[in-house]
């Protein structure tokens, strides 16, 4: 699938317009993400930065046997945002990275990706805390942004936004396709 001519709107936005956008947007009902993969495009970053890491991206949110919800990053072959997502293959099976946690931001009413919470070793996600919003009243078409934990309650915006879209039904995945 392609992206929603809503979702294509969002990615014309300004840095500026997306901040407004997301001030806007709603608090995300964890229990409509789970279990879906979501289409992304990266949003915000510089061009050469984008050459260097991805534009099309896809995220995974799936629910555990102890109730939390948790996910991960998919690579997606970089081609054209009118082009359907297909994941990119590493030894045979698709290219995930970043595992995450999914947990409430603290007197908020909002949820938030936290790579501290599946990510392990010195991974510099460890550090990426993504706060997301709905942009629609069924989690179909969510907006967030990157930060970075820099210590107690300081977090520092980076330039770096994104967008997803509903894609397909996802389960937990066995241990063997983890990167």
């Amino acid at each position: 699938m392609t992206l929603s001519a809503q979702a294509k709107n969002i990615c014309a936005l300004s840095r500026k317009e997306l901040a407004q956008v997301f001030e806007d947007a709603s608090a995300v009902d964890v229990d409509s993400i789970a279990g879906y993969r979501y289409r992304g495009v990266s949003l915000g970053l510089p061009k050469w930065i984008e050459k260097l890491s991805w534009k099309k991206f896809a995220k995974t949110f799936v629910r555990s046997n102890d109730g939390t919800v948790s996910g991960w990053n998919l690579r997606i072959e970089q081609d054209t945002l009118d082009t359907p997502w297909r994941p990119q293959m590493k030894r045979g099976a698709e290219w995930r990275f970043g595992n995450f946690g999914v947990c409430a931001i603290p007197n908020s009413p909002h949820i938030e990706i936290n790579y501290s919470l599946g990510t392990s070793g010195l991974s510099p996600l460890r550090r990426l805390r993504d706060p997301l919003r709905s942009l629609d009243k069924d989690g179909d078409l969510l907006l967030g942004r990157s930060l970075v934990d820099v210590g107690i309650a300081r977090r520092l915006g980076t330039p770096s936004w994104f967008v997803l879209e509903r894609d397909q039904h996802a389960s937990c995945p066995d241990s063997k396709n983890k990167s």
